[in-house]
């Protein structure tokens, strides 16, 4: 009966999908809008943001220097749907191997 009982839960917790990793393709900054898959734009309160993406900056010796370029049209990010598929968070920005 157990087993039957951890059958069944691993099926309904797969059926739902509580994951799925994406690709997205950065269109806009201002606001941010992502394109997930080439199928629907994604914007605002749906997309949950890392610090690795948001852009930093300090003043060093009267001058503004970068440390860490925030997302630009044209970036791909990988991401993830949580469940429910209302919220995505971009996890990084994905490179061109060289």
């Amino acid at each position: 009966m157990l087993d039957i009982i951890k059958k069944a839960s691993l099926g309904a917790v797969g059926s739902t999908n509580p994951v799925a990793f994406s690709y997205g393709l950065v269109t806009g900054t201002a606001p941010l809008q992502i394109q997930v898959d080439q199928r629907f734009i994604l914007t605002g309160n749906a997309l949950v943001l890392p610090e690795s993406v948001i852009e930093s900056k300090i003043q060093l010796n009267g001058q503004e220097v970068i440390l860490r370029r925030g997302l630009a049209a044209g970036d791909r990010v990988l991401m993830v749907r949580m469940q429910g598929g209302q919220s995505y968070v971009v996890l990084d920005r994905l490179v061109n191997p060289s």
